[in-house]
């Protein structure tokens, strides 16, 4: 038996049902997606003052980490992707309405995650990427409404 073709004739017949998908030329929806994109805009700024912070304490004598320095920079690399799948979700594509939708829950979990792991960051620097976190939960709350 064919397990390609298996799979192609099963995916014929059996269509399984699909969750109502919210409209996204719908105005509620347009607002919502400006509200997110805003709330994303301000977790990249956030996460550009925390790697700013961390280049200013680097050259004044404070322990700086490299993990400091690639969490930092991630995180800013990761707000300029959200943002860039927010402005696709708020042009009606769907998929990057959907990623918008899990990364604005998972991020800030795996942001504070990471960050209680005992020895991985100090408490200071740690503080200012929960802060950073802040936004995206609103996101979220607002995505998944």
């Amino acid at each position: 038996m064919n397990i390609d073709r298996n799979i192609t004739d099963r995916t014929k017949t059996e269509q399984p049902e699909q969750p109502e998908q919210p409209h996204l030329d719908h105005p509620h929806t347009r607002r919502a997606l400006r509200t997110v994109k805003t709330l994303v805009v301000a977790y990249g700024a956030l996460t550009a003052a925390a790697l700013l912070t961390v280049a200013v304490l680097a050259p004044a004598g404070h322990t700086v980490t490299s993990f400091m320095w690639g969490r930092s920079a991630a995180l800013l690399a990761s707000a300029a992707v959200l943002y860039w799948l927010t402005v696709r979700a708020a042009g009606g594509a769907r998929w990057a309405y959907q990623r918008v939708r899990v990364l604005t829950v998972v991020m800030p979990v795996a942001i504070v995650a990471v960050d209680l792991i005992p020895g991985v960051c100090p408490a200071w620097f740690a503080g200012i990427q929960a802060v950073c976190a802040v936004p995206l939960v609103a996101a979220a709350f607002i995505s998944k409404g």
